[in-house]
């Protein structure tokens, strides 16, 4: 995979994002979905998490590594805090994945790593980096 790309996905976005007005960036739909403010720091809080997995599984496999992600959208109160705030966090977090990605040694993309609360169930590193570029496309379509 050419990690090159997350690095262009992550700058075409952040001219995207120039042209959201704070409203919009604001907006609920109802109280239970989450704004496109709380989207972008669940893309944060997905960051910091895969972070530890892209790291953690070069050394140790099979870890459980996962987190519950409408507790800590709410823990973070995302909805108060600015939205420039939370787009250079977004911006240094992806590219700090694309420089940990880029260092891993190939035989390591294989390894393992459990990303479930419940069943195990492993994923290799090298599908849980597909998976983390998946899931961003997914969340970047609803903002």
């Amino acid at each position: 995979m050419n990690y090159q790309i997350l690095k262009n996905i992550v700058d075409a976005e952040l001219q995207r994002f120039q042209i959201i007005s704070e409203e919009d960036w604001n907006h609920k739909a109802t109280p239970e979905k989450w704004s496109k403010k709380e989207i972008i720091g669940h893309l944060c809080d997905s960051a910091f998490t895969n972070i530890r997995r892209f790291v953690v599984t070069q050394y140790k496999e099979n870890e459980n590594i996962v987190y519950d992600q409408n507790r800590w959208v709410n823990a973070q109160n995302y909805q108060n805090v600015p939205v420039s705030e939370l787009i250079n966090l977004w911006k240094a977090l992806n590219y700090q994945i694309v420089h940990v990605v880029e260092n891993i040694p190939d035989e390591a993309l294989q390894r393992t790593c459990d990303t479930t609360k419940t069943e195990l169930q492993r994923f290799t590193l090298e599908f849980i980096i597909k998976d983390y570029v998946d899931h961003l496309h997914h969340h970047l379509k609803a903002i």
